[in-house]
């Protein structure tokens, strides 16, 4: 089998031991040598200047690669590209261009006036600038505001023609899922890298209810299996068999690059990446 290229996601801290679990996370995981990582933003921007701490402190004293993520929600054209400039001067090269989801609060995403519209116009921008390789999310089950996956596929397809350079999908839990949805990309014409996320499952009913939000489909035998995980207490060695499984029918089926979503927990991660033959490259002397 051949070894996958690998990246995470991690999220900024907002409390002392938050900040705790980042940095354990980074230093874990940064010695398996990621293509990139990337740092998101909380619900509705909410951690728009924790992000950007978070995305200089990997960069500078990680070495990572890092691949900041942007939205467009609750800021002016303005504010938003000022945000990238920074990002910029301090070395990053890439970032992750989203819509975003609504603020708490409101029941749907509503641009500013003076903000970008859509993903689309914040690709555009972003690509005027020529300061980035720009990576944008994929949805391989239907985004739940869209009609059907089709819409999917034809929103995708605005962004790469917009300036996108690489997608990264929302978390599935079986290979065909990405297949399919790939499949239908190449016929749109797309043909930039699509990268289906990994979300290894921690806790099976948090990750149940977060897949119901995203619209992601939840196979019945997942909750069989987990029940019955939890009633012999195995159910860390049933997530990592699940996930090493679904990385592997996708690297069976063409994938050369996988993106995991830590949720700041190094050690499913570390224990999957280690089961596809990712073993660390980078000393940990040389990223403390």
């Amino acid at each position: 089998m051949i070894t996958p290229n690998i990246s995470f996601e991690f999220f900024p801290p907002q409390s002392l031991d938050a900040s705790f679990r980042l940095w354990e996370t980074v230093r874990q995981l940064a010695p398996l040598d990621p293509n990139f990582v990337s740092v998101t933003y909380g619900a509705g921007g909410t951690t728009r200047e924790l992000t950007h701490d978070a995305v200089g402190t990997i960069h500078k004293h990680y070495g990572l690669n890092v691949a900041a993520h942007l939205t467009c929600v609750d800021a002016s054209r303005e504010e938003t590209l000022a945000i990238a400039k920074s990002y910029a001067e301090v070395g990053v090269t890439e970032i992750v261009a989203l819509r975003g989801d609504a603020p708490k609060g409101t029941d749907h995403f509503a641009p500013r006036e003076d903000g970008f519209e859509n993903s689309v116009e914040l690709i555009e921008a972003l690509a005027n600038t020529s300061d980035f390789h720009i990576r944008v999310g994929a949805y391989p089950d239907p985004h739940p505001e869209a009609s059907d996956l089709d819409a999917d596929v034809a929103w995708l397809k605005r962004k790469v023609d917009a300036g996108a350079g690489s997608a990264i999908t929302q978390f599935f839990f079986e290979a065909d899922t990405f297949f399919r949805f790939r499949d239908k990309c190449e016929k749109a014409g797309i043909d930039v890298p699509i990268i289906p996320g990994i979300l290894p499952i921690e806790n099976w009913k948090g990750v149940r209810k977060f897949a119901e939000r995203c619209g992601a489909t939840v196979p019945t035998w997942l909750d069989d299996a987990f029940h019955k995980a939890e009633r012999d207490n195995r159910t860390d060695l049933l997530a990592t068999a699940i996930c090493t499984e679904l990385c592997s029918d996708l690297i069976e089926g063409g994938v050369e690059d996988l993106h995991f979503y830590t949720l700041n927990k190094p050690g499913l991660t570390r224990d999957v990446a280690h089961a596809l033959g990712v073993t660390p490259q980078i000393s940990l002397a040389n990223v403390a």
